[in-house]
């Protein structure tokens, strides 16, 4: 089994940053795609960003220029670097790993959520 912890969400005041992390553990055979989602009351869950293992990323065009996604493979932690923060940013950011555990196939892996507020 991957457990996934996430933490370093908070209250943050509008062009403010907060630095997410989610660090991965168990019995991990594989960590590869990893990603930040994040949910708004009343809304949808969207994706926000990828990264592959080699370090390849991806963005929603709603974040991109101020938000930076990157990992330590070594440490199995994935990072959310937000910056310029704004109020519609504010939701539960839910970390997501596609990882193989030792004698398991491939799945999906979800972390516990960590609050975003974004407000003066």
């Amino acid at each position: 089994q991957v457990q996934l912890v996430e933490s370093g969400g908070g209250l943050v005041q509008p062009g403010g940053s907060l630095r997410l992390s989610c660090a991965a553990s168990g019995s991990i055979r594989s960590l590869n795609v990893m990603a930040w989602y994040r949910q708004a009351p009343g809304k949808e869950r969207e994706l926000v960003a990828t990264i592959t293992s080699n370090g390849d990323p991806n963005y929603v065009d709603s974040v991109k220029g101020r938000f930076t996604i990157s990992r330590d493979n070594a440490k199995k932690t994935v990072y959310l670097q937000m910056n310029s923060l704004k109020p519609e940013d504010t939701a539960v950011y839910y970390c997501k790993a596609d990882a193989r555990a030792y004698w398991d196939r491939e799945r999906d892996y979800w972390g516990q959520g960590t609050q975003v507020t974004v407000s003066s």
